[in-house]
């Protein structure tokens, strides 16, 4: 489970981000009249379809280990937090449909009309990560049942199940960091080809949008993240113990910066900033953190996993403090001189940006999920009462064809791209001088609409 969710985890920036990206590139084509815009707004949508295969594959290996790998948690509380799981099913066929009206809109539809019809993309998307990150709140903080004498969840409430006291503060967080994400990655492609010395406006212009974006988001992205630290700390106080690595509940509690923690409660490795995580907690050196040794030994994580809640915690707190450094730089750049900065060092650090993005999500993930062991459901069941009980050579077997399946499916993620992404350069250098694109593309889904089309077109042509 760990395997797939970490390898899947790598899609959903692209998922749920990339449809909003790739329809405001669309809106500027159209709004401005820049066939540049339009252009990378067509391929955009096709490296997002090809990514929603993909997606496709990964996704169905999760929904069967769902089943197969935790048959106690799904079969006690799939009743209660299991709406979330139905309403990310429907919004995934919903974005099936409007990314192939969106894909083969480009050739059949007017303009403005097939702008329209994509505007429900990302919402769709949105309504996917609703669901999923409503079930994961759910199980950190469950909510909406009682339990009847014989421990079963009874009176279930899906109201107060679907929003429970971490889902805002999960569900921004989560939206803003897939945003910003996708943003860099893409902004990174692009960043790539600056540094190859491709300074044409279809490199500057690809560079810019989904840079900007990203840009904007990164100190909101930063509030946010210290407002669900602070959610953890008051409503998963020993999750909280875990990834700041405090032992004993007390005040004037100092900040380690990585550092191991030890079974006697102390931390090697580590810079200690006397009394910054009773400051940072709340907002006082006198405010008290609740302490690992509040709760016996078997309702916490070991002092392993509370390293790896802590390392996964600082290295995404790392990150986001350099890209805030970065997002700085740009803009003051944009708003001084109106243009990129000049520096190689700032494209090669952008062209990083992307990579360091996709790291932090994954730690954000380890911190949510290590952070809670050992209680699969918060105080509710642990996470040895939801596993299979399956032969461990039987879950070896399953665990190689996972595998096998993953290397397949991402082998031909980057295949298709690398092939697309040289069409495209083909495409580019074949095309007479003032033209957008060549016939290579011509015969794609996504091609260049025709010009009988174009000439009838209701606000806008490429």
């Amino acid at each position: 489970m760990a395997f797939t969710l970490a390898s899947h985890i790598l899609l959903v920036p692209f998922g749920v981000a990339l449809p909003a990206i790739t329809l405001l590139m669309h809106y500027r084509g159209l709004r401005k009249g820049d066939a540049i815009a339009l252009l990378l707004a067509r391929r955009w949508s096709a490296v997002m379809a090809v990514q929603f295969a993909i997606g496709i594959v990964t996704g169905t290996v999760l929904s069967f280990e769902f089943g197969l790998l935790w048959p106690g948690m799904m079969g006690r509380w799939g009743d209660v937090f299991g709406l979330g799981f139905g309403i990310e099913a429907w919004a995934f066929f919903l974005e099936a449909i409007l990314i192939a009206i969106y894909l083969y809109g480009w050739r059949r539809l007017k303009p403005w009309t097939h702008f329209w019809l994509g505007l429900p993309l990302p919402l769709a998307a949105l309504m996917g990560a609703f669901g999923i990150v409503a079930a994961n709140a759910w199980m950190n903080t469950p909510r909406g049942f009682t339990l009847d004498a014989s421990g079963k969840p009874v009176n279930v409430n899906v109201r107060q199940a679907v929003f429970t006291p971490m889902f805002g503060p999960e569900y921004w967080h989560f939206v803003v960091g897939v945003v910003l994400t996708a943003g860099y990655v893409v902004a990174g492609v692009y960043a790539v080809g600056l540094l190859r010395g491709r300074r044409d406006r279809y490199h500057r212009l690809g560079f810019t949008l989904p840079f900007t974006v990203a840009a904007i988001l990164t100190p909101v992205q930063f509030v946010l993240g210290d407002s669900i630290a602070r959610s953890v700390f008051h409503k998963q106080p020993v999750k909280f113990a875990a990834t700041e690595l405090v032992w004993k509940t007390d005040t004037h509690v100092p900040e380690y910066l990585f550092g191991r923690l030890h079974t006697d409660g102390s931390v090697s490795g580590g810079i200690k900033i006397p009394q910054l995580d009773s400051i940072l907690a709340g907002f006082r050196p006198s405010t008290e953190v609740t302490g690992l040794t509040s709760v016996p030994a078997s309702d916490r994580p070991t002092v392993i996993q509370a390293t790896i809640a802590h390392w996964a915690f600082d290295i995404m707190v790392t990150v986001g403090s350099l890209l805030l450094l970065l997002a700085l730089w740009y803009g003051w750049c944009r708003l001084r001189r109106r243009e990129l900065p000049r520096s190689p060092w700032f494209l090669r650090c952008a062209a990083l940006a992307g990579a360091a993005c996709l790291l932090t999500v994954e730690c954000g993930w380890i911190t949510t999920e290590v952070g809670r062991q050992p209680w699969i459901v918060y105080q509710n069941m642990r996470v040895s009462e939801a596993v299979t009980g399956t032969r461990a050579a039987s879950l070896w077997t399953m665990f190689g064809i996972v595998v096998v399946v993953y290397v397949l499916a991402f082998g031909s993620f980057l295949t298709v791209l690398v092939k697309m992404s040289h069409r495209w350069r083909l495409a580019d250098e074949g095309a007479p001088a003032g033209a957008a694109t060549g016939d290579l593309e011509g015969a794609t889904p996504y091609g260049p609409r025709p010009l009988s089309t174009t000439a009838s077109g209701d606000g806008g042509d490429e």
